[in-house]
């Protein structure tokens, strides 16, 4: 991509609760970033799939997909797992590899730098991407110039966060933002994976322009006419046709919660004045918006605030402090730490 053909994208999205006054440092080490993965179902024991339980530290998941595929002795394509980890990271995760028959290859000879595999399952189906109900995290900050404000940014996140996709998948300085419009005027992308991640980066950086603005006019929290509301429970959605006190009370007490759109073909599923908030915050990206829509995605929505669960913080010294959470499917451990740090 020549320096002609870039355009500027803004990843200075908004803090909820204002630029963190405390500087800090994660992922010194993989050992400092601790992530276990959490499929949300029981593994049957046969099938023709054989899932690996596997630690990696320092490693990069799809590299790994594709040792693994080699020593098997099967097509890569064959192997298969729930999401991609940290590669700076000290990770737990599962991989299926389909290998029909009864015969399991020994996988206590796989030999691989910083991989451990702890346990061998067989299963009757593939663990597809996005397959999983969660992550537990378990992460290191260290070098922390102001504890005062750490521990207020501490208490203030277990309210909740702006649920942004994470700065990773837009690549640096919004690479894959760009790329995904370039393939919009007609650049061929031939590689199935470098189109599917261009595409999930212009979705979802349509996505954090709308959670950023909500944040920045106070209305990260307050429903609008016609908002789009989801049941925590089992995700599906519907728009507030009145303001009364009954949706309130309900999205106070989070059986709801309002969303923010990830673009597709159609319609927005808004309606009334959150259609037009939201049109209008979109305004600037006509062209992304006709590209995911003749990309063949379709209109989705996704909760416009990520509450971590089971948050705890244990401070090992005066300038060091563990938190641990756990996060659904989908969302980004640094959306919460960039609420508490400004790296340093």
């Amino acid at each position: 991509m020549t320096e002609e053909e870039k355009q500027v994208f803004n990843l200075d999205f908004n803090y909820l609760y204002g630029a963190p006054q405390s500087e800090g440092v994660f992922k010194q080490s993989c050992e400092d970033f601790n992530v276990e993965e959490n499929l949300g179902f029981e593994l049957t024991g046969e099938g023709e799939h054989v899932c690996l339980w596997v630690q990696k530290v320092g490693e990069n998941t799809a590299y790994l997909a594709r040792e693994l595929a080699k020593f098997a002795g099967i097509p890569a394509r064959n192997v298969s797992y729930a999401g991609l980890k940290d590669r700076q990271g000290d990770t737990k995760q599962w991989f299926s590899l389909h290998i029909p028959g009864k015969i399991t290859p020994d996988f206590s000879t796989f030999e691989a730098p910083g991989v451990t595999i702890l346990n061998v399952v067989r299963h009757n189906k593939k663990i597809k991407i996005g397959a999983l109900a969660g992550n537990t995290f378990a992460i290191v900050v260290r070098d922390i110039s102001d504890k005062s404000a750490m521990e207020k940014a501490l208490l203030q996140v277990q309210g909740g966060v702006p649920n942004y996709f994470g700065s990773q998948r837009f690549g640096f300085d919004g690479h894959n933002v760009n790329a995904a419009l370039l393939m919009f005027q007609g650049r061929k992308i031939k590689d199935r994976f470098k189109r599917g991640m261009y595409l999930s980066a212009a979705r979802s950086y349509l996505f954090n322009q709308v959670v950023s603005a909500r944040v920045k006019d106070d209305l990260h929290d307050k429903p609008i006419l016609g908002d789009c509301v989801q049941f925590v429970a089992n995700r599906s959605f519907f728009p507030l046709t009145e303001l009364d006190e009954q949706s309130k009370q309900r999205l106070q007490s989070r059986e709801v919660c309002l969303t923010a759109p990830l673009w597709g073909a159609g319609e927005l599923t808004s309606l009334d004045d959150a259609k037009q908030y939201e049109s209008e915050q979109l305004t600037p990206y006509q062209e992304i918006q006709a590209g995911l829509a003749k990309n063949g995605l379709k209109q989705e929505r996704r909760p416009l605030l990520l509450v971590p669960e089971k948050f705890s913080s244990t401070w090992l010294d005066d300038k060091t402090v563990r938190v641990e959470f756990y996060l659904p499917s989908g969302c980004y451990a640094t959306s919460v730490l960039r609420e508490l740090i400004k790296a340093s």
